[in-house]
């Protein structure tokens, strides 16, 4: 007897607006998802160290961005580019420049991605998959990526080079961040996020 050929699964591709519907189902109450290019991801639970990581990173972005008015720091809001509705993340920290900011501020999901993006990585989390976040971010419309790796206390750097190309580099502890034309003047040590005695801290 021949063996019928299987037929060939129909992957759904996925828009902000089915996100929406899922985040207001009482049956996905403290589940996280996040779009690229129409695939549906869930996110981790963030844990301790996540959310103090995330508080911390904002509290020095804040501290520097507030007395001069330069723009918007947030924590975990949605964004997406404004001329895709495939494609939704959920940066752990981010800053906006003034000029970009909404006005008035969206009640649903941003339509814009920020200038400087930051995902912190979980256990669960692969590089891959932050990279690929990376990336999304740069080409649609932000000027900096961090990928904070609490493990190895130190973050990954992405950004788009002047040849137009997309580049990162790896910063440990004993280095610092800098805001980039984003955030012009602005400095982070990374050894103020990454306590020495916390050499050892998950993610």
């Amino acid at each position: 007897m021949a063996v019928s050929e299987l037929s060939r699964v129909k992957t759904k591709t996925y828009t902000i607006d089915d996100v929406w519907a899922m985040e207001c189902d009482p049956v996905n109450e403290g589940r996280y998802f996040y779009l690229i290019d129409g695939e549906l991801r869930e996110e981790p639970m963030p844990n301790w160290t996540h959310t103090e990581l995330a508080a911390l990173i904002a509290h020095l972005l804040l501290r520097y961005v507030m007395p001069r008015k330069l723009g918007s720091v947030n924590v975990e809001f949605s964004a997406h580019p404004p001329d895709s509705r495939h494609t939704l993340l959920v940066p752990d920290v981010a800053f906006t420049r003034a000029e970009r900011v909404p006005v008035p501020r969206p009640k649903g999901y941003a339509p814009l991605f920020p200038d400087i993006a930051v995902e912190i990585k979980s256990p669960s989390n692969s590089m891959a998959q932050l990279r690929r976040k990376a990336r999304t971010y740069l080409q649609h419309g932000a000027t900096l990526v961090w990928l904070v790796l609490p493990e190895q206390s130190a973050v990954e750097e992405w950004q788009v080079g002047d040849d137009g190309k997309l580049r990162h580099r790896l910063v440990e502890r004993a280095g610092a961040l800098d805001g980039g034309t984003a955030l012009p003047g602005f400095e982070l040590a990374l050894s103020e996020i990454f306590p020495q005695t916390d050499k050892h801290r998950g993610g």
